[in-house]
C-alpha cells in the first residue's frame, strides 16, 4: 500500500501515520461496521469520482441495515469524500470510506460504542495483478458457499461479510488461482470474493439477480452500458456449468473495474482469450470513467 498524507477521522483530517484507533474497539472484535470501495480517475479536466452519490447512498444504506446511526449527514461525507482527494494530492486513487464502533464497551451488545468514520484515499492499480485487466484471470469455484440472505445482511457492505470472501480468496490463491468464484445456497453462481460475475452466451448478458449478490455500483453501470449499446442483458440464475460453456466471463467491481475470465476450473472459457463484448465494454467503461464519453459525464463528480 503506499501511504499518502491524511485520512480523515471524525471530522478531522490526521497524519497517514497517527491514523489509529483503540485495540479495544468493538468492530475490530466483532466485526459489525459497515465500507465502501470507490475509485477516483484522471480525466483531462481534473481528477474525477466515479458514482459518488450512488456509493454515499449505498454506505448510508449499509449503516442503516447494520443498525449504524451515522454522526454525519450524506453532504458531509460526500464533502469529506472530496476533500481527501483534494488533500493528498493524488490525481487518481483508491478511495475507503468506513463507519465503525469505536472503544466504549466490550460484548455482543454494542450500545454503548461511538460511531466511527473514516476516509481514507490511496493509489491503488489493478486489482487482480498486472495483465489481468488485457489478458484475463484464473479462477476456480470456491467450497465456501455464498452467505444466504437469512444468515447475514447481504445487501449491506457489512465488514464481517468478507471473512467469508476471505475464506474463498485464500483458498484460491493457495490452489494456483487468481480468484474465487462463490455459489449460492441453492448451488448456482452468486458472485466473487469481491466482484459481481457476467457470462456472454449466444450474445447475451447474464448476471445473477440481487438476491443472490451484493448490488455493485460497477455491476449496475456495465447493465446500463451494455444495454445502451443494444446489447440484451438478463438477470437470472445459471448454474457453475454454464460457466464452463460460456463464450465469455468477467468480473466487475470498484476494484476489479471490468476483468475478464479466461479460465474457469483449469477449463477455457471461449477461446480462453477476452472475448470481443467484453472488451467492447471495457474500452467504453474506461472511456466514460476517463472523462472521453459526454453522454455518461454525469457518473463523474470532478474535483476542482
Amino acid at each position: 500500500m503506499e501511504a499518502t498524507k491524511k485520512i480523515w477521522m471524525d471530522g478531522t483530517f490526521v497524519d497517514w501515520d497517527n491514523a489509529q484507533v483503540h485495540v479495544l474497539s468493538h468492530t475490530l472484535h466483532y466485526g459489525l461496521g459497515v465500507f465502501e470501495g470507490i475509485r477516483c480517475y484522471d480525466t483531462a479536466a481534473g481528477p474525477a469520482i466515479f458514482r459518488l452519490p450512488e456509493h454515499i447512498d449505498r454506505l448510508f444504506n449499509s449503516a442503516h441495515i447494520a443498525g449504524l446511526k451515522m454522526p454525519f449527514s450524506r453532504e458531509a461525507i460526500g464533502q469529506a469524500i472530496v476533500d481527501a482527494v483534494k488533500v493528498n494530492e493524488v490525481r487518481e486513487c483508491y478511495i475507503r470510506p468506513l463507519v465503525y464502533l469505536g472503544y466504549g464497551e466490550l460484548g455482543i451488545n454494542n450500545s454503548h460504542c461511538p460511531v466511527c468514520v473514516s476516509i481514507a484515499v490511496w493509489p491503488w492499480g489493478a486489482y487482480l495483478g498486472e495483465g489481468a485487466l488485457a489478458e484475463g484471470i484464473r479462477v476456480c469455484i470456491s467450497s465456501y458457499t455464498r452467505h444466504h440472505v437469512n444468515v447475514m445482511m447481504t445487501k449491506a457492505k457489512v465488514v464481517g461479510n468478507y471473512a467469508n470472501s476471505q475464506f474463498a480468496k485464500m483458498e484460491a490463491i493457495h490452489s494456483g488461482y487468481d480468484e474465487a468464484i462463490m455459489l449460492d445456497v441453492q448451488g448456482n453462481v452468486g458472485e466473487g470474493s469481491g466482484e459481481n460475475i457476467f457470462i456472454v452466451r449466444d450474445g447475451v448478458l447474464k448476471t445473477p439477480p440481487l438476491t443472490a449478490i451484493l448490488e455493485g455500483i460497477t455491476r449496475n453501470s456495465v447493465i446500463d452500458l451494455a444495454r445502451n449499446m443494444g446489447l440484451t442483458v438478463r438477470e437470472t440464475v445459471f448454474s457453475r456449468d454454464e460457466l464452463y460453456i460460456a463464450d465469455e466471463v468477467f468480473f466487475t467491481g470498484t476494484a476489479a473495474e471490468l476483468t475478464p475470465i479466461r479460465e474457469v476450473d483449469n477449463r477455457a472459457v471461449g477461446s480462453g482469450f477476452p472475448g470481443p463484448i467484453t472488451h467492447k465494454l471495457q474500452q467504453a467503461f474506461f472511456r466514460i470513467v476517463q472523462g472521453k464519453d459526454d453522454a455518461f459525464k454525469s457518473w463523474l463528480t470532478l474535483i476542482t
